[in-house]
């Protein structure tokens, strides 16, 4: 039998040759088992609280394609800690029909998952306990209990016992007087945006060696981050004001607040870069900045959204487009992180941005030749796709008669004496593949009939496209169309042109919202996607990545494509006459 190893190491087991430890230790194990090892696959220093790892997500991708009928590992540990995860990684490779066997408890069974899964569950959960009652004693002494501030460097000291002394840090003089810097030009009145923009045009690392922002500034002062609010700055330590929980979903860490009782606050005065007077200084400019009848900073408050913000993208740099101005719109980062990012200066009125887009919506998205082209190609595939069902059904059909057939004939053999206990296992393995068989037939019959795409969808587009604009300028209805509009819209990237002033405007259409307005679909239908209703939206714009519906030739190919025919038919809700 062929067999897969999977070794893992993480913060409990910090040497990296541990990985080549398990891999030994495996093989050996399936050499003793007369085992033969095709693959290996590992993981560096992951945690085994989450299934976000690529060698494990490898591992079960290959496991479905049979290249390996057994899957070796140390330890079941190795594979996941999660009790959740350790189980669906045993229902994944089960359903492979691959087994899991280990070094230290050999073949893997359900009781395993159950009992191993639990123990490992509550291991995680001690060794948090402990972890962070250790990082609380770290604290109450003065030392860093979390990743290094800026403005530090770390002291590397041994104790006698040859043991790390870990924690203590001093002053790191060129990394202070930036702090100083930021401070004292935000005490003037210079913006987060200015400040950043500044210290990248001089090549200063920022924090993580990367580029400076506005949020690394002035971040948010309720959670203490950001520089101008780190009150290590001023010789004071506060430890534990947030927690971070991991989201099950992706396998990143999201802070939370504690609360204010539970923060571990020590003095630390060999460590102040910032006097009082500059530290109050800051503050008194951070009270001033609140907007007018509320308790929110400028920096945190939602401007009210205009028509396309959000989809406006810079066409140099990638980075989105923001009101820069009262009525102009303008690159974040060539403003938020300065030229060094993006050279991207130009501004475009809002009057004139939504204008030039309204009439692209209205005139160029749509193109009545490529909507032919699109009708020709997607009935073309629609016809092969049925000839092909009609195939297949006739063969389910055959081989339902068949298997009906077989299962008269051992039924006729029981009744003329033939023991029922050397033919049960066939009478069942016939009756499963008859049930079988007809659920996929009535499976079949019950598929919805394909649409029908009507090549002058495109004029039945255009009146809806103008009522929506006319929409736009009446109070009642103007919500549902302005989001309407929006779901029309994948993104507008803006770039400068080359000869003479202002932006050319390249208009990407979200051709699910596009095909549902066409085809005369309810208005309220084509604004869900664009406020995130069932997230079609975005699902139909990660499948059709990159086809453009003004371009013939890459409409066509697109539309001959039985994934992007069963899209179109998924988001079309009603035939078109």
């Amino acid at each position: 039998m062929r067999a897969a190893i999977y070794a893992r190491f993480s913060t409990d087991m910090q040497r990296d040759a541990s990985i080549e430890d398990q891999i030994r230790s495996c093989r050996e194990y399936a050499a003793r088992q007369g085992l033969k090892v095709v693959e290996a696959y590992s993981d560096r220093a992951v945690s085994g609280a989450s299934l976000i790892r690529p060698g494990v997500q490898k591992l079960l991708r290959e496991s479905r394609s049979g290249s390996f009928d057994i899957v070796i590992s140390e330890a079941l540990d190795r594979l996941s800690r999660n009790q959740a995860d350790i189980a669906q990684i045993y229902q994944s490779l089960l359903f492979a029909e691959v087994m899991i066997e280990t070094v230290s408890e050999g073949a893997i069974s359900e009781m395993h998952i159950g009992m191993k899964g639990t123990m490992n569950a509550l291991f995680l959960k001690d060794l948090a306990v402990k972890t962070h009652r250790g990082l609380k004693g770290r604290a109450l002494a003065g030392k860093s209990a979390g990743g290094l501030t800026y403005g530090y460097s770390a002291v590397h000291k041994i104790a006698p016992n040859g043991e790390p002394i870990r924690g203590d840090r001093v002053l790191n003089a060129e990394e202070a007087a930036v702090v100083r810097r930021i401070f004292q030009d935000y005490a003037k009145g210079i913006s987060p945006k200015k400040i950043a923009e500044a210290l990248n045009v001089e090549g200063i690392p920022g924090p993580q060696g990367g580029q400076w922002g506005a949020s690394t500034i002035h971040g948010n002062r309720e959670r203490g981050t950001g520089v101008i609010n780190n009150q290590l700055y001023i010789g004071r330590q506060i430890w534990n004001r947030l927690r971070y929980v991991k989201d099950p979903t992706t396998g990143k860490r999201v802070s939370r607040l504690n609360p204010e009782s539970d923060w571990v606050i020590t003095e630390v005065p060999d460590l102040r870069i910032i006097d009082d007077a500059l530290w109050e200084k800051v503050r008194a400019r951070q009270g001033a900045l609140k907007s007018k009848e509320t308790g929110v900073p400028v920096w945190d408050r939602r401007r009210p959204r205009t028509l396309f913000s959000g989809l406006m993208e810079c066409g140099c740099c990638g980075a989105s487009f923001s009101k820069v101005q009262k009525d102009s719109f303008g690159c974040s980062a060539a403003r938020n992180k300065g030229k060094a990012i993006c050279t991207n200066m130009v501004t475009i009125k809002q009057k004139d941005l939504e204008a030039r887009v309204l009439d692209a919506l209205a005139h160029h998205l749509m193109d009545p030749e490529a909507v032919a082209a699109f009708c020709e190609a997607y009935t073309a595939e629609r016809n092969q796709l049925a000839a092909a069902a009609t195939t297949t059904r006739t063969t389910m059909e055959n081989e339902l008669a068949t298997t009906k057939r077989d299962h008269a004939k051992l039924v006729d053999a029981i009744i003329a004496g033939v023991p029922a206990d050397q033919v049960k296992d066939k009478m069942n393995a016939l009756d499963a593949r008859r049930k079988e068989l007809e659920a996929q037939l009535a499976l079949a019959d019950a598929s919805p009939a394909p649409v029908r795409l009507h090549p002058k969808m495109s004029e039945t587009y255009r009146e809806r496209v103008a009522a929506l604009i006319q929409g736009l300028a009446e109070s009642e209805g103007m919500e549902e169309a302005r989001e309407a509009i929006r779901g029309l819209i994948e993104k507008i990237v803006l770039t400068p042109r080359t000869e003479g002033p202002g932006m050319t405007i390249d208009l990407h259409g979200a051709l699910a919202s596009l095909l549902l307005l066409a085809t005369d679909a309810p208005t309220h239908q084509v604004a869900r996607m664009a406020s995130g209703g069932q997230n079609a939206k975005s699902s139909a714009s990660a499948e059709l990545q990159g086809i453009d519906i003004v371009d013939k030739s890459v409409l066509v190919a697109g539309a001959c494509n039985s994934r992007f025919l069963r899209l179109v038919e998924s988001v079309v809700p009603r035939l078109v006459a």
